[in-house]
């Protein structure tokens, strides 16, 4: 029997959930994984090293590549290794110079380092998957790094209702307004074309959790991977957030999916998955399922401890009969 071949898009944190569950069904299922990260990221070590040395941001493709590291012990320590991120050297903490190392992650430098000695950042990302022991494959979903920007209205609480252009990931992300509209630079960026294959190829398409704007949102902004995932015979799931971000505060979990059908008005979806509590109104998230096509399903998925963070292995379990529904 050939294995379920699923594509999650999404980056950060978000895809890292997804892809941590996907991997507790690989026992039960046999799973085919691909991983389709962003490409936008501009803060933090990403931010730095795209800015010093071009190429793609690679702090949420690392974060995919140690979600899907082996369970063996020596690649369990590579993944803590890609993990690791260097403190502030001593001459820095003295007053010295300032320490170019600090605030790296050492994954960051590795595939950084790969992208250029390969010259290509799929074969990079394969190879440091490799190193990972990864049970699947990590993807761009463009070999070019690209822009956010948004119209947000309050962008500066002294004019709340004036709509102002927030350009980049990471302030689009931190945004204190309510955004509007958002696109990516340039507007029509290349698609990978080991996406395009994998989604043509796909059983499954797995959307969010995540960021909305900032990780899930863009991947229907690229044409030719918005094309891919509409023409595809693969079911298609969205996986809600437990609470809203910062960059969504006042949208509703209803309003999140009406985004995805505002952003790409084509796409058609099968199930959306909430959790059972952090869903809130189950009728009107049901609605907005109802009008992407999508029939909703609740499940507990979130960490018992109350912080709004996804359980891979509850994840997991409510996804194994959702993929497996066919076998």
């Amino acid at each position: 029997m050939n294995p379920i071949r699923v594509v999650a898009f999404g980056g950060g944190h978000g895809l890292s959930a997804s892809l941590r569950a996907l991997r507790r069904c690989v026992p039960e299922l046999d799973l085919d994984i691909t991983a389709v990260v962003t490409v936008a990221d501009d803060g933090g070590s990403s931010g730095r090293l795209r800015a010093e040395r071009g190429g793609l941001p690679p702090g949420d493709l690392r974060q995919a590549l140690v979600a899907l590291a082996g369970d063996h012990p020596g690649t369990r320590r590579s993944a803590a290794l890609f993990q690791h991120r260097f403190e502030a050297g001593l001459a820095h903490v003295a007053g010295g110079a300032a320490d170019s190392l600090a605030g790296h992650a050492v994954g960051n430098l590795l595939i950084c380092g790969l992208m250029e000695l390969l010259g290509d950042p799929v074969a990079a990302l394969d190879h440091a998957g490799a190193m990972l022991g990864a049970v699947g494959r990590v993807l761009p979903m463009s070999r070019q790094p690209v822009g956010i920007e948004a119209r947000v209205r309050g962008a500066d609480p002294a004019h709340p209702d004036e709509v102002r252009a927030v350009r980049g990931q990471h302030q689009v992300a931190v945004t204190s307004g309510r955004v509007e509209s958002l696109r990516l630079t340039p507007a029509a960026p290349p698609a990978c074309a080991e996406v395009l294959t994998a989604v043509r190829d796909a059983d499954w398409l797995i959307f969010g959790p995540g960021s909305w704007y900032t990780s899930v949102l863009p991947h229907l902004l690229v044409p030719g991977l918005a094309d891919a995932i509409v023409s595809s015979s693969a079911r298609r799931l969205v996986t809600l957030n437990l609470v809203a971000e910062k960059e969504t505060l006042g949208l509703s979990l209803a309003d999140h999916l009406d985004t995805l059908g505002r952003y790409l008005p084509e796409l058609k979806v099968d199930l959306v998955l909430a959790d059972s509590t952090a869903v809130g109104d189950p009728e009107a998230v049901g609605r907005a399922a109802e009008s992407l096509g999508a029939r909703l399903v609740l499940a507990p998925v979130a960490v018992v401890d109350g912080t709004p963070r996804h359980d891979p292995a509850a994840l997991g379990a409510a996804l194994v009969p959702v993929l497996g529904a066919d076998r």
